[in-house]
């Protein structure tokens, strides 16, 4: 998993430790012959500019073919720049690992993780609405998150508030069958957000724990389904909106966040298909765009393969 990323930051290490030893001189300034003895008699290694800014740009261009979009590979090369000027390293040091706890430092200030599911569920019914394009993988993730909760006790409703596509009501049907949960649904056109209304009153009647609502994927660019959805979250008033994005889409996904983020407040990203993402840009980029945490990430076709993202492990699997 993320195979394409953690080979651009391991080769960025890589052209750092074959620059210190050809012991090119670092500094935010013009570094002088002066500079350079003197920071030879103390036995320290100094980073020329031009080769730091060489080796950055080499670096940025990398993460781009990862899907990582611009302004974050911008921000990522821009930072490492920062914590890389203005500091003399002993000779011997491993800048290699320098960049590595460089990077986690700024990733950490990209990546947040949602926090565990069952904490935010303070009160009945815990209402979740799910949004994302076509062929997100929007309703698997429905039923994956309903046999979590399930599997923790909960008790769930599912609504089927995509009443677009008439195959999206028998697809959660059928998931709802297997899971052995209640499905409210209407019959195909009509108002998605009378499904999502009545799915929260069947559940507080019956005191139910959650209520997941599915809603029809759309492009971000077709508004009249964009004010469809707001009309969803209107009616719902739902404790989370969660985005769910395909990682295989890359620098698409980002886009489709920022626009679905303008119509109606997101709360958290799921990103689904990771177990054949090998590049892994998508997952930072959407957090930096959208500025909101990833709760999980897709890694299977079975329900079980529903995975918390906690950042320190998408660090190690990235950084190593």
């Amino acid at each position: 998993m993320f195979g394409s990323l953690k080979e651009k930051f391991k080769g960025l290490k890589e052209r750092l430790r074959a620059a210190e030893k050809k012991e090119v001189p670092e500094a935010r300034e013009k570094v002088t012959i002066k500079d350079k003895t003197r920071a030879l008699l103390k036995g320290e290694v100094v980073m020329d500019e031009k080769k730091l800014d060489e080796l950055l740009w080499d670096f940025q261009m990398s993460l781009l073919e990862s899907d990582v979009a611009l302004e974050v590979a911008e921000k990522l090369s821009s930072d490492l720049k920062e914590r890389l000027y203005g500091r003399r390293f002993r000779r011997g040091v491993d800048l290699g690992e320098v960049v590595r706890d460089s990077l986690k430092e700024s990733l950490r200030e990209i990546l947040i993780e949602g926090p565990p599911l069952l904490e935010l569920m303070d009160k009945k019914p815990f209402v979740i609405v799910f949004v994302g394009v076509n062929g997100t993988g929007k309703t698997t993730t429905i039923a994956k998150v309903a046999h979590l909760l399930m599997s923790h006790g909960k008790s769930v409703v599912l609504a089927a508030s995509d009443t677009f596509r008439a195959g999206a009501i028998e697809q959660l049907s059928i998931h709802a069958e297997r899971l052995g949960v209640k499905l409210i649904k209407h019959e195909k056109g009509s108002d998605p957000a009378a499904v999502a209304y009545d799915a929260i009153e069947h559940a507080r009647a019956r005191d139910k724990d959650a209520v997941l609502i599915d809603t029809a994927g759309r492009m971000e660019t077709n508004v009249n389904l964009l004010d469809e959805m707001k009309k969803i979250v209107k009616v719902a008033k739902p404790d989370l909106v969660l985005f769910v994005g395909d990682a295989l889409t890359g620098n698409s996904a980002v886009e489709q966040a920022r626009r679905f983020m303008e119509a109606v407040p997101l709360d958290g990203i799921i990103l689904t298909k990771t177990d054949a993402d090998a590049r892994g840009g998508s997952a930072i980029s959407m957090a930096y765009t959208i500025k909101r945490p990833v709760f999980f990430l897709g890694t299977g076709q079975e329900y079980g393969d529903l995975k918390r993202f906690e950042t320190d492990w998408f660090l190690e699997e990235v950084l190593g």
